[in-house]
């Protein structure tokens, strides 16, 4: 569906040259939720904006059905935008016109009939539950209603692909999980691809089928949802995972002045839930210290982590460590 291939984005400001996005590779499927996930200023939101033009690449391929769109012309393009729909964090509505209004703009850009506009934006309303909403303006709207209209106006063209550019950063949890409920729902009924821009892991626990994590505008890892939380491979990664600074995991591991023996386990689905250490403990006659753990609930699956320190005799953690393996958990002795 999009294939993104040594993708690169500079800036020239002043007599510098400033690279947001550096060499990035990325394949999406049709039908998935991507999300991408980044602290502020890694490049994420330049990135989604190479996708459809909005920023021109400085090198670089991105493939949409076969397309390379960075080598077509202003009408060509145009005409592969109309495919591509995109909602922003402060939604971007036009606060002189009503809900209706915003929904049918791009539509009259089309020069859709008055009773084609009518049906399709009546048709959308109801979608997204804000019929009643109809006559009014953005600043009699909630943030969440903000949003929502932002989607109907963002589906209005019947687009294959969505591009979510931190759609859910100005809203608060409740409403946060409401959008990302709808968008699922949109992705399952019109089999749209959908690729989100974030900086909230619990926004990519919640909806995403894949993630890559960028870093100074380079991916650093990408991978299925459940696979990286799993198994995080980088830093970042596992900052993003555990919601707390992973410098203080590594503090406590080089802190650590026993003879024990330091595990991270990383286990999934029924696995997170049953008491595979408690088990190991009175099976083997081992004591073990938990020094931090998590469980995370996906949209599909459970992943979770702990970190422990295994005391008792050589042979006896040997074993519970072959045991635990055994139990379809990951174990990697630090």
């Amino acid at each position: 569906m999009i294939t993104i291939e040594n993708l690169s984005k500079c800036f020239q400001i002043g007599g510098d040259k400033i690279w947001a996005v550096k060499d990035v590779n990325l394949h999406i499927n049709r039908g998935e939720i991507f999300g991408i996930i980044g602290l502020s200023g890694a490049g994420k939101s330049t990135l989604i904006r190479c996708l459809n033009r909005l920023e021109e690449p400085t090198k670089g391929k991105i493939t949409i059905d076969g397309i390379d769109i960075t080598q077509l012309d202003d009408q060509s393009l145009r005409r592969v935008r109309k495919n591509m729909g995109m909602i922003f964090q402060h939604f971007n509505l036009l606060s002189q016109k009503t809900v209706y209004e915003n929904i049918a703009f791009p539509l009259e850009l089309e020069s859709k009939s008055k009773t084609e506009i009518e049906s399709r934006v009546n048709t959308l309303l109801d979608y997204v539950e804000l019929m009643d909403k109809k006559n009014s303006y953005p600043a009699q709207l909630s943030g969440g209603q903000k949003q929502r209209v932002a989607i109907a106006r963002a589906l209005a063209n019947n687009p294959k692909i969505l591009l979510s550019d931190e759609g859910t950063s100005a809203l608060d949890p409740k409403t946060t999980k409401s959008i990302l409920d709808l968008l699922n729902r949109i992705r399952k009924e019109f089999n749209l691809t959908i690729v989100l821009i974030t900086h909230q892991m619990e926004v990519v626990k919640d909806i995403c089928d894949k993630v890559a994590i960028i870093e100074d505008g380079r991916i650093i890892e990408s991978n299925k949802v459940d696979k990286l939380f799993r198994n995080p491979k980088t830093k970042t990664a596992k900052t993003f995972i555990s919601g707390l600074d992973f410098d203080i995991e590594e503090e406590i591991i080089k802190s650590k002045k026993s003879t024990g023996t330091l595990i991270r386990l990383s286990y999934l689905g029924d696995s997170a839930k049953k008491p595979i250490v408690s088990e190991m403990i009175k099976n083997f006659d081992i004591h073990a210290n938990i020094l931090s753990g998590n469980i995370n609930e996906l949209m599909s699956t459970s992943v979770g982590y702990l970190i422990l320190e295994l005391l008792g005799e050589k042979d006896k953690i040997e074993d519970a460590i072959d045991y635990l393996k055994k139990q379809n958990v990951d174990v990697e002795v630090i």
